[in-house]
C-alpha cells in the first residue's frame, strides 16, 4: 500500500512538471507520443525540460535529489542541457531531531554522550540527506580534542530500499517504451545508483577513503585531510578532526585575511593532478561546499578538504589513456586520439580508424579558436565521450566520474582566478608522468616493483617454463609425448627388474664363492 500511495506522489509530481510530456514524446509506440500531446494540452510547459526535470527530483526528495546527482555525471548518456541542469540540484535538507542523533551515536557506540564526549552540540553544523554533522570535545582521557561527529539519518535503509524498489520498475518501463532506452541503460544506471547509495550508507568506508587521502596527501604541503578516530567509528557514526578554515567560496574574505588568491588557484589544480596521475586516486565530491581554507600561521592558505563519501580510483591503463590524450589533443594529432579510443578495447571493432578521426577533429579543432587559458580540459574530455557515443564507445564509469570532477576544478580555479592557465598547470604533470612510464627509469622503476614478486617465483620457474611448454603442446603432441612418457616408464621398469635380477644372480654367486672356499679351507 505504502509503495502504491509513493508511486501516485511520483505521478502526480511528473504530471504537475510535464515530465509525460517530455518522457512519452521519445517512446517508440506512436499512440503513446500521441497521448503525450493530449495530456500536454491546456498545460503551460514553458520553462526548459531539464528545469522541469529538477524541480521534480526536488520535489520528490532527497533520493530523488542524490538520483539526479549521480545522473548529472553521466554526461555519456544525457543531453547537455538537461546534465547541466541537473548539476546544480543541492543536497540540502533539514536538519533530524538532535535527540535522535544523540540516540543513534549512544546505540552505535554503546555509551552515554556524557561518556563519549566532554562537550556535544545538540545544533547541527550540516545536514544532508544521508547524515548530518554535530561539534564535540573529547574528553580530558584522550587530549580534549575538538571532533566532528558524523551520523546516519534513522530509517535510511528502509527509505532507500523503498525508493530504490520503485526506480526498477520504473528503469524497466523505460527501457521497453522509450526507443532511446536501450541506449541509455536505464536498469543499469539504477542498479549503479543503488551500489552508490549503499556504499554512502556505511560511514566506515567514508573514513577509511579519507585516510587514504591523507597518507596520500602527507607531505605535498597544500592540503589537510582529517584524522579519524576509529575506536568512534562505526557503519552508522564516524568521529574524525574538526577542522576550522574559511569557506572556500568567501573569496573576499580570504583576500583580506591576505591569501595569494592565484596561488590558492594554481594549488587545487596542483592537488587534483597529482591524485589523478601520481596516485590514481582522487577527491572525486570537490565542490566549495566541501572545501575550506586554512588561515592557521603553519598552515596558512593550504586547503581543506571535506566529506569523502565519493571517491575516484583509475588504473595504470586508464592514466595512460588520458594523459595521452590530453596530449595529442594539445598537439592537435587527431589520429593519436582516434587510436588511442581503438586501444582501449572499448570501441566495436567495425569502427574505421579514419571516420573516428574526422569525427574527433571536427569536435575539438574548434577549441584552438580560443586563447589556451580559456580551453577546458574537462569540457574536451566531455566532447570526446559524446563523439564516442556515436560510435557505441562503452565510456568506462571512473572516466566520466573523473570528468566531472574536472569540470569542478576548473570552475573553481576560474572562480578564483579567471586567468588560471589550466593547460600549462597540468602540463607538467602529465609531461612527468609520461616519462615516469617509458625509458630505463620506467624499466627499473616497474622492476623494483615486481622484484619481490620474482623473488617469490625465481626457484620454481624452471618447473613454471615446463608446465607452460607442456601446456602449450599441440593436443596430438601432447598425446604422443604421454605414450612417449609411458612407454619409458615401462623401459625404465624393465631395465630395473633385469639391474635387479643382475644384482641378485651376481650376490648369489658371490655367497657361494665363499661357502665354497669355506668347506675346502675345513676340509
Amino acid at each position: 500500500m505504502r509503495r502504491l500511495l509513493r508511486l501516485l506522489r511520483i505521478a502526480r509530481v511528473a504530471l504537475h512538471y510535464g515530465l509525460d510530456q517530455l518522457v512519452l514524446s521519445g517512446f517508440r509506440h506512436r499512440w503513446l507520443r500521441v497521448l503525450a500531446r493530449v495530456l500536454a494540452t491546456g498545460r503551460n510547459l514553458e520553462a526548459p525540460r531539464g528545469q522541469r526535470l529538477r524541480l521534480a527530483l526536488e520535489s520528490l526528495g532527497p533520493i530523488f535529489v542524490k538520483f539526479g546527482q549521480m545522473l548529472s555525471t553521466r554526461r555519456d548518456l544525457l543531453p547537455l542541457d538537461i546534465a547541466d541542469e541537473l548539476a546544480k540540484l543541492q543536497d540540502r535538507v533539514p536538519p533530524f531531531d538532535s535527540e535522535l542523533a544523540v540516540a543513534q551515536i549512544e546505540r552505535a557506540l554503546g555509551k552515554p554522550i556524557d561518556q563519549l564526549f566532554a562537550s556535544f552540540d545538540r545544533t547541527p553544523v550540516a545536514s544532508a540527506s544521508i547524515a548530518q554533522v554535530h561539534f564535540a570535545v573529547l574528553p580530558p582521557s584522550q587530549d580534549g580534542h575538538e571532533v566532528a561527529v558524523k551520523v546516519l539519518r534513522p530509517g535510511m535503509r528502509n527509505i532507500i530500499d523503498q525508493d530504490l524498489h520503485l526506480m526498477r520498475t520504473l528503469a524497466g518501463w523505460v527501457e521497453w517504451a522509450w526507443e532511446d532506452g536501450k541506449r541509455l541503460k536505464p536498469r543499469e544506471v539504477v542498479a549503479e545508483f543503488d551500489k552508490y547509495l549503499h556504499d554512502e550508507l556505511d560511514l566506515v568506508r567514508e573514513a577509511a577513503n579519507a585516510a587514504q587521502l591523507r597518507r596520500n596527501m602527507d607531505g605535498l604541503g597544500l592540503v589537510l585531510i582529517p584524522q579519524m578516530y576509529w575506536d568512534l567509528c562505526t557503519e552508522s557514526v564516524i568521529v574524525m578532526e574538526r577542522m576550522r578554515g574559511v569557506p572556500i567560496s568567501q573569496v573576499e574574505r580570504l583576500r583580506a585575511a591576505g591569501v595569494d588568491i592565484r596561488k590558492l588557484a594554481q594549488s587545487g589544480v596542483e592537488i587534483f593532478f597529482t591524485q589523478v596521475f601520481r596516485d590514481g586516486y582522487f577527491h572525486a565530491d570537490m565542490h566549495p561546499g566541501n572545501i575550506m581554507v586554512s588561515l592557521a600561521p603553519e598552515t596558512f592558505g593550504w586547503y581543506i578538504a571535506l566529506d569523502f563519501g565519493i571517491i575516484g580510483t583509475l588504473s595504470e591503463f586508464d592514466k595512460d589513456y588520458l594523459a595521452q590524450n590530453f596530449i595529442a589533443f594539445f598537439q592537435r594529432d587527431y589520429r593519436r586520439v582516434a587510436e588511442l579510443h581503438l586501444e582501449s578495447g572499448w570501441v566495436p571493432s567495425e569502427v574505421r580508424v579514419e571516420e573516428l578521426e574526422a569525427a574527433v577533429r571536427t569536435v575539438c579543432e574548434p577549441q584552438f579558436e580560443r586563447p589556451l587559458k580559456d580551453i577546458s580540459l574537462g569540457q574536451i574530455l566531455m566532447r570526446l565521450f559524446q563523439v564516442s557515443r556515436r560510435f557505441k564507445v562503452e565510456i568506462q564509469p571512473q572516466l566520466v566520474l573523473l570528468q566531472k570532477t574536472l569540470l569542478n576544478v576548473e570552475g573553481l580555479g576560474r572562480q578564483l582566478d579567471p586567468e588560471l592557465d589550466l593547460w600549462s598547470t597540468a602540463q607538467p604533470f602529465l609531461r612527468r608522468w609520461m616519462q615516469s612510464q617509458v625509458g630505463w627509469r620506467a624499466f627499473t622503476t616497474h622492476l623494483r616493483k615486481e622484484a619481490p614478486r620474482f623473488a617469490q617465483y625465481f626457484p620454481a620457474l624452471p618447473r613454471l617454463i615446463h608446465h607452460a611448454l607442456e601446456q602449450a603442446q599441440h593436443p596430438a603432441e601432447r598425446e604422443l609425448t604421454r605414450q612417449l612418457l609411458q612407454e619409458q616408464r615401462r623401459t625404465n621398469a624393465l631395465l630395473q627388474g633385469l639391474i635387479g635380477f643382475v644384482v641378485g644372480l651376481v650376490f648369489f654367486l658371490v655367497l657361494l664363492a665363499l661357502w665354497n672356499a669355506r668347506f675346502w679351507l675345513g676340509a
